[in-house]
């Protein structure tokens, strides 16, 4: 898919056509037509395609002609019944001379959001401006995504506090997963964005130094936050394992001492139940002896569990 954009003077973006000058072009898994479109305004093939691997890792590169490829890694949703419910994507950012480019494998919530802003100072023509916006969004959710998390995790604590499932603590190990995921990739755009600071491409004008501080800011907010998440959900996985594996002790602990209390009566009963001389048996109310003798060697037997705390 291949959309194109241009801000008008309410700033608002216009569906266009055709590719014009201080344009901004969406393609989200491109076919190989419009793959071929976008190489015909002198975009190097890599640049396009290497953004569509799911997997690569967030770098800068330059061309001689002065285009500029920026892959970072932004936070997506797969959805809650998954393994993995939060994971990290590649999104492409190429800045030509004349238009800006985003290229990404699968539509995402930040592109969405995006085509929708009305942010002050977001222009389609002010490329290095449209290239921070994009950074700051993605920074900004990875924050709305942390706070999910956060939330699902008290909603699971809950539950675990009375479950002996294993199923909650394995919804907790999803997330954790997800952690890991922003984490890598937020320490990966960090450097990304050093190396962009480096290059001085956002000196041009003040207004885009303010900006980018915003962006690093949150950045190193995201990160903090995905660091302290991750080792809060690492402790309460660990202790919530402990405590499941307690309270199943104590449910086999409890259900040993039932078992063996009720083999008395069965001990007893077996015993006088032999096809041979035994005591009592010359009385006619033996029968209440041998119920006696079991509930009171069953009875004794509890209170010795009990004031042990066995039981």
């Amino acid at each position: 898919m291949l959309e194109i954009y241009r801000s008008n003077s309410e700033n608002h973006l216009e569906l266009l056509d055709d590719i014009v000058d201080g344009c901004w072009v969406n393609c989200i898994d491109p076919t190989t037509d419009e793959i071929e479109r976008l190489t015909y305004h002198r975009i190097p093939l890599d640049f396009i395609t290497d953004p569509l691997d799911v997997d690569e890792r967030p770098r800068t590169e330059r061309e001689d002609d002065g285009t500029v490829l920026i892959i970072l890694r932004i936070p997506y949703f797969e959805g809650a019944l998954v393994d993995v419910p939060y994971s990290t994507i590649s999104l492409g950012i190429v800045i030509t001379e004349h238009f800006v480019v985003t290229i990404c494998r699968r539509k995402n919530e930040l592109i969405e959001r995006l085509k929708q802003t009305k942010m002050r100072g977001f222009s389609t023509s002010k490329r290095v401006r449209f290239l921070l916006h994009i950074l700051l969004s993605s920074a900004n959710k990875y924050l709305n995504y942390l706070h999910e998390i956060d939330n699902t995790v008290d909603r699971l604590e809950d539950k675990l506090q009375i479950s002996l499932n294993n199923k909650d603590l394995l919804e907790l190990l999803k997330y954790q997963k997800s952690l890991v995921y922003f984490a890598t990739a937020l320490r990966t755009n960090e450097l990304m964005m050093e190396r962009l600071q480096r290059s001085q491409i956002f000196l041009t004008y003040p207004d885009d130094e303010d900006l980018l501080e915003d962006v690093i800011t949150e950045i190193k907010q995201a990160r903090e936050m995905v660091s302290i998440s991750s080792d809060i959900l690492k402790s309460m996985t660990d202790s919530f394992a402990s405590i499941i594996s307690n309270n199943l002790n104590d449910v086999v602990k409890v259900l040993t001492s039932v078992t063996i209390i009720l083999s008395i009566p069965t001990i007893v009963t077996s015993f006088f139940g032999m096809n041979f001389s035994l005591p009592f048996e010359q009385f006619d109310f033996a029968y209440w002896i041998v119920i006696g003798i079991s509930i009171g060697l069953a009875a004794v037997t509890t209170i010795l569990f009990v004031w042990r705390k066995w039981f």
